[in-house]
């Protein structure tokens, strides 16, 4: 006589086995549905909500969200999303017509709430940290005041229509908004996102509290590090990069950047501008010049060219790279700073800044 099962046992197998095969997918459901501007954006979200968040950049790794064309698809995915996390400061142009077009209507982290902005070229060499902490101790606490609802100011239209590349709705008005270059203004980053994703989901609020913190010490970490690399730089110490993106780095380190470009990749430098900038160069006596992953190396190429300094390499200002150590936050303000002390530190304060054992044997 052939084994049978009961239909009642049949029935509640087939039942368990379609909720064991659908369990992935109802996952992946339940978790925080947050759209990100950009790629640098996208990986902090990533890191304050671990498993609890499905992050999506609008902008990807080496993309450039200073001319970026929104989608059709973009709109349609922002409506379904549980939370918009945005730079401000006039970075993302084509970011309020975005959430209009897609009839967004739930919580919005602009990251650089509560950070003062610097005006475009502000390049002070001093830069007290202890002035940042103050915003990210109270880890224990609630909302710091920031209704993320009410943000919208931070993106107002400049003036570009449609989703062409209108260059003149990329202007920045005079700010620099590069302001994740600091890591300790990366803290209040880390803080807006965190309060963004307890208002999307209150029911995980400590866990993404204790992964803040984690990532704030880190980043802490990460800025002691960079201090230790930029004192071995000679004084005065000046580099040339594609586009005026390092201005908080430079407040922060002492660092001097120069560009043949402004605060946006749109705009190309002209003629008289490059001569200006060769004679700058010559007159800092400007040791390296640097590409950036975003912007074409064209112009810094025909700078060393015409200067004979080197292209000492790669930094990474407004997009993480596809893989490797640059492709999250903290590895590319790390791959930034290891680049930077090789191609200029003094070689005995290199030396010295070396660990005893690559001095043995």
């Amino acid at each position: 006589m052939p084994f049978t099962i009961p239909f009642k046992r049949h029935a509640a197998l087939i039942a368990g086995l379609s909720a064991l095969l659908a369990t992935p997918s109802v996952l992946a459901e339940e978790r925080v549905q947050v759209i990100a501007s950009f790629s640098i954006l996208a990986d902090m979200v990533e890191q304050v909500g671990g498993e609890y968040v499905e992050v999506d950049a609008l902008v990807g790794p080496d993309g450039d969200a200073h001319v970026y064309s929104p989608r059709p698809d973009d709109a349609r995915n922002l409506a379904h999303a549980d939370l918009v996390v945005f730079n401000g400061m006039h970075f993302e142009g084509w970011m309020e017509r975005l959430l209009n077009a897609g009839d967004y209507e739930g919580p919005k982290v602009v990251a650089t709430a509560g950070i003062a902005t610097q005006e475009e070229g502000e390049d002070s060499q001093s830069h007290d940290h202890s002035g940042h902490d103050h915003a990210e101790h109270d880890h224990g606490g609630h909302d710091h005041g920031h209704d993320h609802s009410g943000h919208d100011h931070a993106e107002h239209d400049h003036g570009g229509h449609g989703h062409g590349h209108d260059h003149s709705g990329h202007d920045h008005g005079g700010q620099d908004p590069h302001a994740w270059l600091d890591p300790m203004l990366g803290k209040r980053y880390v803080a807006n996102i965190r309060d963004g994703l307890i208002a999307a989901d209150p029911a995980h609020e400590e866990e993404y509290r204790q992964r803040a913190q984690a990532y704030m010490a880190d980043l802490d970490a990460l800025d002691a590090e960079i201090h230790e690399q930029m004192a071995a730089l000679p004084e005065s110490t000046s580099v040339i990069t594609g586009h005026d993106s390092f201005g908080y780095f430079s407040k922060a380190y002492g660092v001097s950047f120069l560009s043949p470009a402004g605060l946006t990749t749109a705009t190309e430098p002209s003629a008289a501008h490059m001569a200006e900038l060769i004679d700058v160069i010559e007159a800092n006596n400007v040791q390296a010049l640097f590409h950036e992953n975003m912007t074409s190396p064209a112009i810094i190429d025909q700078l060393a060219e015409e200067t004979g300094r080197p292209v000492a390499g790669t930094l990474y200002s407004g997009a993480l790279s596809p893989e490797g150590e640059a492709s999250t936050y903290i590895g590319m303000m790390r791959h930034n700073a290891r680049v930077l002390h090789d191609a200029l530190a003094d070689p005995e304060a290199k030396g010295a800044s070396e660990p005893e054992s690559q001095h043995e044997h």
